[in-house]
């Protein structure tokens, strides 16, 4: 079923580039075009895009982690600043979060929520 999600796509892209995710990567991460993504980043409101049910869960999974982030950390920087750190987790093994996600399949970004979930006390 595809549906469309400006909405949606327009949060993701602005949390990705917050975390400075580059365009590529974040296109990776949510496997758009470059074209969807500048259109994203416009905020034309009367843009629409058509997005796959692979495309609507990337989306949810980067606002899950967000959502997660900003109920563990009270500041921004850590907020923002977390998925770029290097982590020990045994997923990411002294890589950030971005690169395990960036790698652009749906079992990293899955994963790497898994492994925010868990700071909010979620147990798997």
């Amino acid at each position: 079923m595809i549906k469309k999600a400006p909405i949606g796509l327009r949060a993701a892209v602005d949390i990705l580039e917050k975390w400075q995710e580059s365009s590529d990567q974040a296109c990776r991460i949510l496997r758009i075009s470059r074209s969807t993504y500048s259109w994203a980043k416009q905020r034309n409101p009367d843009w629409s895009v058509r997005l796959d049910s692979d495309q609507m869960q990337r989306i949810s999974f980067i606002l899950n982690i967000y959502a997660v982030l900003r109920l563990v950390f009270d500041n921004p920087e850590n907020v923002y600043g977390f998925p770029a750190m290097a982590n020990d987790n045994e997923l990411f093994n002294g890589r950030t979060p971005l690169e395990i996600m960036s790698q652009g399949d749906m079992i990293s970004l899955y994963e790497t929520f898994r492994r925010f979930d868990v700071l909010r006390g979620a147990q798997w």
